[in-house]
């Protein structure tokens, strides 16, 4: 995969406090460990796998080293606060579509990192080549669904009773959508930068 062009660290003013995002590397792992344990259970259905175990974090720093996907990692006063993933099969028909996960810590959301977050994503998406982008989540996750949609993101399918969770409870998930080219096309036309920061 094509390495992101957008350079790192940004120091990006969030709610009044300053957030330094970063490319995250392998010795982030510790801190993302710990990012974890402040998530709950509902927070990672969406996820394909359970990242509260370290062997999937493992693997994870694995695929990042070896370029099959690109994360970033925010923090404030030093505190890991969120982070993302891009991840893209560059072997596969849908090397054009990347795969968008964006977690936040609890006493962050609704503050606006989210939405600094993906489009810090969305500009990262443009520099890989990339002209989709999809994300995944439960139907509980109204907040998500509603900072997604406002950010030009579309429902484009469910999958119902898709997700089962510790206890084995089943839950929707949906996949949301965004045309990145297109986007990208209008924005140039019209000489509209912001979105991207630029």
């Amino acid at each position: 995969m094509t390495q992101a062009k957008r350079q790192y660290p940004r120091t990006v003013n969030c709610d009044g406090v300053k957030i330094e995002i970063t490319q995250m590397t392998t010795a982030d792992r510790e801190a993302v460990v710990e990012f974890v344990k402040t998530l709950s259970e509902a927070d990672l259905l969406f996820l394909s796998r359970d990242i509260s175990h370290p062997k999937v974090i493992d693997a994870w720093m694995r695929s990042m080293e070896e370029g099959r996907l690109v994360s970033l990692v925010a923090r404030a006063d030093g505190v890991m606060v969120g982070c993302t993933t891009i991840f893209v099969d560059a072997l596969g028909w849908s090397r054009h579509v990347g795969e968008l996960r964006v977690l936040t810590s609890p006493a962050w959301r609704g503050r606006g990192l989210g939405r600094v977050l993906i489009q810090e994503c969305f500009a990262q998406a443009l520099d890989l080549g990339l002209t989709k982008l999809i994300a995944r989540m439960t139907l509980a996750q109204h907040r998500a669904i509603g900072v997604f949609e406002e950010l030009g993101f579309r429902a484009e399918a469910m999958l119902t009773r898709h997700v089962a969770d510790r206890n084995g409870t089943l839950h929707d998930l949906v996949i949301m959508s965004h045309d990145v080219e297109g986007v990208s096309n209008r924005q140039a036309a019209y000489g509209i930068h912001e979105a991207v920061g630029e």
